[in-house]
């Protein structure tokens, strides 16, 4: 196993409303893909990388995710229930006392990914050094993301330090939606919603934020029209690959 973070939170509590009507009697975490939910990927993942706790917040159908995996051994999970929807970071800064005191991972509870020969968890890990780093984003090329049709998000520069793209630029990484974040990065925050963009300013300004570049697949799920390309392009891939 890795060294690095053995906790992790996956951001389970949003509407999902872009993916709607699917998502008008599921949550989004749930939503299949290739005949299994995104979430339970994302777990799958969490588990062979050696996590021993996933803290998963709840709001929207919450209870429906909460009885996916109830017969889930491994890893442990642990709910954080959302009486109001809270944000990314607000939804992180609730569970901090769930998550403990070392840096952990963060994942989107739709992220969809493909790692090359390095498992993506693992190269964060490897990368992730607590003396010179609050937040380590994993980033992909704009330009390969399947279905991203934005400007992109930052710019890194040859060590690894990140830069939010600013107004009329087009950056060539977006976030990919997996993280490795330390609890001090929420010292001050307030309670209630807001969003993890400002923590990644206020860690960018200090010279905290830093980036590894994906060497895998990336997916944008967003609308069930997208999900259904994605279904596609994976049933491809792995025609091609000789898997079923």
């Amino acid at each position: 196993m890795t060294a690095g973070p053995t906790t992790a939170m996956v951001l389970a509590a949003g509407l999902g409303q872009r993916m709607r009507p699917i998502t008008d009697k599921m949550p989004k975490p749930l939503v299949p893909l290739r005949g299994e939910a995104m979430l339970d990927t994302i777990l799958d993942r969490l588990e062979v990388h050696g996590i021993e706790k996933v803290v998963v917040n709840l709001h929207y159908l919450g209870g429906m995710i909460v009885d996916h995996l109830e017969g889930r051994k491994q890893p442990a999970i642990v709910f954080s229930q959302e009486d109001a929807l809270l944000e990314t970071g607000g939804g992180v800064r609730k569970a901090l006392p769930l998550l403990g005191d070392e840096a952990f991972f963060v994942l989107n509870g739709d992220v969809c990914w493909l790692d090359s020969l390095t498992p993506a968890l693992e190269r964060l890990a490897d990368a992730w050094d607590a003396a010179e780093m609050d937040a380590l984003l994993l980033l992909h090329p704009t330009c390969s993301a399947f279905g991203y049709e934005g400007i992109g998000d930052y710019f890194m520069d040859p060590v690894g330090r990140l830069r939010r793209r600013q107004e009329r630029q087009i950056a060539p990484f977006i976030h990919a939606g997996i993280q490795i974040l330390h609890p001090r990065l929420f010292d001050g925050t307030p309670e209630g919603s807001f969003s993890l963009n400002r923590l990644y300013d206020k860690a960018q300004e200090a010279e905290r934020l830093w980036g590894v570049r994906h060497d895998g697949e990336w997916y944008h799920v967003g609308t069930p029209a997208e999900l259904r390309a994605v279904e596609d392009a994976l049933h491809h891939l792995a025609q091609s690959s000789g898997q079923k």
